[in-house]
Order: structure tokens, then C-alpha cells, then sequence
């Protein structure tokens, strides 16, 4: 897949407002102040497709970017404490909204702070993950702030922390300011896409 070749195709400010899936879709979802704005621009080599603020909380509307034959989506960030309880409650909405869907999920990517230990909506966001079996690789943002050996052993805590075995479950450690792992997350986004499309053609 070129991932140069992305363009912004909409945007929905609530779940109901959503069309059916037309493509295998990947999406990005995590903290408000993960760094997923600037993940999403360092990933596909553009600098303002997604809005970076220094203000969390910037993404209030679920954003579809096509890249080829898969649209990825960037979810609202969970855990922002200084908005509206109503706004808040509509970016729970929008979230739970467009998991709940029959939707064509190919790969939902977790993002977490690999500074400190995954927070406890982290955990439900992956228990949640686990629970409905969509398939979903942990995403470790702002690798940079620490030393290679910090990260393994961070890497490794949040690992058990989530209860998950050393093989049971993609992790990727990232930097949006180094670019540290974004060809090993574009190689896990690769491999479940053709898993998607397999899947689809052994289902036909």
C-alpha cells in the first residue's frame, strides 16, 4: 500500500450519521493526550492531514482518511477532562457507536503512552477490544521521550500490566517526532488487511 496516496474523505459528529462500510477499515483510537493527531501525520508523511493542537481533545468528530482500498478512521480521544460532561458523553457515543456497528473492522489500532503504565481507560478500552474479538495491535506512542533499554522494560510492564503473554499480541513502539516504528506498524496494518481480504474471498 502507498501510503502517501491518502486523502480526507469525511467527517460524522455522531455514530448514526455513519455509511456502511465500503472498505476494509483500520482504526486509531486512544487517549485524548496520546499523540494520535501526530501519530497519524508522521505515519502517512503529512503534515496537517490530521489536526495537532497543544490542546488535547482536538479530534470531536470521527474522521475517515481513504488511503487505496482501505479508509482509516480516527476516533475521538477518550479521558479529556476539561470538556463538557453533554460533549463528553458524545464522544462516549461516537466511539462505542461505531464499534457497535457491523462494520468491515480489519485491524483497530490501541494507542498508549508508553511513558507510563497503560491508564484504566486504556484497559477497558482494550478488555472492550478483547471482549467483541476485533482484532487490534497495542501502538506505544512517544517512544522518544525514552532511552531504548526505558522502552523495552516499559514495553514489557505494560505488556503484563494488560495481561498479555510475550506472542498473544501485536505491540509497536512509535515516535511521531523520530518516526521510530512506523514501517513495523505499516508491516502489522499490511498483514491484517490481507488477512481481511483473504477472509472475505473464502467467505464468497
Amino acid at each position: 500500500m502507498n501510503y502517501n496516496k491518502v486523502q480526507f474523505t469525511a467527517a460524522y459528529g455522531t455514530s448514526q450519521q455513519l455509511k456502511p462500510s465500503v472498505r476494509p477499515e483500520v482504526s486509531f483510537v486512544g487517549r485524548s493526550n496520546v499523540g494520535k493527531s501526530s501519530l497519524l501525520n508522521k505515519f502517512f508523511n503529512r503534515k496537517a492531514l490530521a489536526k495537532v493542537s497543544s490542546k488535547p481533545g482536538k479530534t470531536s468528530t470521527i474522521n475517515f482518511f481513504q488511503c487505496e482500498d482501505v479508509d482509516f478512521v480516527d476516533l475521538p480521544g477518550y479521558g479529556y477532562a476539561q470538556v463538557s460532561k453533554s460533549e463528553k458523553g458524545r464522544w462516549t457515543e461516537m466511539i462505542e457507536g461505531y464499534f457497535n456497528q457491523e462494520r468491515a473492522f480489519a485491524l483497530v489500532v490501541s494507542l498508549v503512552d508508553i511513558r507510563h503504565p497503560a491508564s484504566a481507560l486504556d484497559e477497558q478500552m482494550i478488555e472492550f477490544l478483547v471482549a467483541c474479538e476485533l482484532p487490534f495491535v497495542i501502538c506505544l506512542t512517544k517512544a522518544d521521550k525514552l532511552s531504548k533499554n526505558q522502552q523495552i522494560r516499559q514495553m514489557n510492564a505494560i505488556r503484563k500490566q494488560l495481561g498479555f503473554a510475550p506472542d498473544e499480541v501485536d505491540m509497536v513502539v512509535t515516535s511521531s517526532e523520530s518516526g521510530q516504528g512506523m514501517s513495523d506498524l505499516k508491516a502489522v496494518i499490511n498483514r491484517y488487511v490481507a488477512e481481511f481480504w483473504e477472509y472475505q474471498r473464502q467467505e464468497q
